[in-house]
């Protein structure tokens, strides 16, 4: 049965950004692989939104962040974490967020993703401002602090160096684009990974840090993807 996570809403400096609350930070061992699937739900992972004049109305963006079932046509049952954004920005950056505990304090590690999410804008389209599919960019990262969107003059910003579109920044790197092969407009589940280009990222004076995953998008029309599993490696 479908069933829809409630969407917890946190104000800062007048910016919304989405989560929930009610799921504990996990507690890592270097070396483990942390796996989420979400059949169960967010497993503690949080959505916002960031790159658009602070000025605008935020309901123009249409965002939505919840725990669904894969769409139909991906043929495949079980559940997802679904994000979606009308990019209306021509910059709209889509994330989500998780805090991971219980590692050595201010370390550094190698850290690679494995991403499985569905997505159905082909490669080769073209659209307004790009490509839905190879001009909307799929990145991962951390720090070790909390990612926000905050104010930078009269802009919402990311609080962390995630780079800007194709380019990826200091706490995130480029995995690819959302865009699938041929020229059927369906959903259908891909992978993307930067294994063979670990992100490292350095804990706080607690051994904590934050994961973050998220696409940077130049297509200016509204995008709406299915994560389906993310598999997180740190290693010293």
């Amino acid at each position: 049965m479908k069933t829809t996570i409630k969407l917890c809403l946190l104000t800062l400096l007048a910016v919304f950004s989405f989560g929930c609350d009610d799921e504990e930070d996990d507690v890592v061992i270097p070396g483990q692989t942390l796996s989420y699937n979400f059949e169960q739900g967010a497993e503690g992972w949080e959505g916002g939104m960031a790159d658009f004049l602070k000025d605008w109305d935020r309901s123009r963006f249409e965002f939505g962040f919840s725990h669904e079932a894969l769409p139909a046509e991906v043929e495949e049952d079980g559940m997802a974490l679904r994000i979606s954004g009308r990019n209306i920005s021509d910059d709209l950056f889509l994330f989500m967020k998780k805090q991971v505990t219980g590692l050595e304090p201010n370390h550094t590690y190698r850290v690679t993703f494995q991403i499985e999410l569905a997505s159905k804008y082909p490669e080769q389209f073209a659209g307004i401002g790009g490509s839905p599919g190879a001009s909307v960019y799929l990145k991962a990262g951390g720090a070790p602090i909390e990612p926000m969107p905050v104010e930078e003059g009269d802009y919402i910003r990311m609080n962390i160096d995630k780079g800007n579109q194709a380019q990826g920044g200091e706490a995130m790197v480029v995995l690819g684009n959302i865009g699938i092969p041929g020229d059927e407009e369906t959903y259908r589940l891909i992978q993307r990974d930067n294994l063979q280009d670990p992100i490292q990222i350095t804990t706080d004076s607690n051994g904590s840090l934050w994961l973050i995953m998220g696409t940077d998008s130049g297509f200016e029309g509204t995008t709406t993807l299915y994560y389906n599993s993310v598999e997180v490696q740190l290693m010293d």
